[in-house]
């Protein structure tokens, strides 16, 4: 079964995957994977396993999710994402458009 990993980076890291498997068009699971000394989760991976609907849909939910957590949504920041697909290639969101996203979600399909 083909994933999709987001390597997110920040405060907000584990909250933030929460929230992206949570979007109705993705379903998958996250695991905090790196703390600081306080025992703040700074780094986590959501691994998607399927989408619901399109992949073009989803992918802007991605971007939006994405400006949103950029902005500080709830309080807390992310610093960087970087999407992985099953096939290796990589993404930072920073700058990736929907259309960019929508190439590697499409491995999920396939």
């Amino acid at each position: 079964m083909s994933t999709i990993q987001f390597a997110i980076e920040g405060e907000g890291a584990a909250d933030a995957a929460a929230s992206l498997v949570a979007l109705p068009e993705l379903s998958g699971s996250w695991e905090a994977t790196g703390a600081d000394e306080r025992e703040i989760t700074l780094a986590a991976i959501a691994t998607v396993v399927g989408i619901t609907g399109g992949t073009l849909a989803a992918a802007e939910q991605i971007r939006k999710w994405y400006a949103e957590w950029q902005k500080g949504k709830s309080g807390k920041t992310i610093k960087k994402v970087v999407l992985v697909g099953s096939k290796g290639k990589r993404i930072q969101l920073e700058n990736a458009t929907a259309r960019e996203i929508n190439e590697v979600l499409q491995e999920l399909v396939k």
